[in-house]
């Protein structure tokens, strides 16, 4: 079974990140731009919280607030649930099964090391099962 590491190894490391103090408009820009369906917060290298187009649909546009001028800090998960490069895709798999969440951030000797989709995940069950 494949480790985090070899899909980060795989897809790359690239941490796509925004400052808390950033409107919500500025987020869902970067979002659209690098295709993506959410961000992690971060002060420096400190993860701060996680923001995603879900939070975005639930405390943003149904509650009619403006985008420009709500912030990232106001509407985003500062409990972020994250993994480790030794976790395996199943364990994984199961987290995000089980927490209702689609994207995983990744933590290596306390420093983040890349994110993980569900869409990531999947791909790498297909993958191993083509190989058998």
């Amino acid at each position: 079974m494949k480790l985090v590491q070899h899909l980060l190894d795989s897809k790359g490391r690239e941490i796509i990140s925004i400052v808390q103090e950033a409107s919500v408009l500025d987020a869902i820009k970067l979002m659209a731009d690098r295709e993506v369906g959410s961000l992690l917060v971060m002060d420096g290298d400190d993860l701060k919280g996680i923001v995603t187009e879900r939070d975005y649909a639930r405390k943003v546009l149904i509650k009619g607030r403006s985008s420009e001028s709500t912030a990232v800090a106001e509407i985003m998960s500062t409990e972020v649930v994250t993994t480790t490069i030794d976790k395996t895709v199943n364990d994984c798999m199961t987290m995000m099964s089980n927490r209702r969440i689609r994207h995983l951030p990744v933590v290596d000797k306390g420093k983040v090391a890349g994110m993980i989709s569900i869409g990531d995940l999947v791909q790498a069950i297909i993958s191993d099962q083509q190989e058998e």
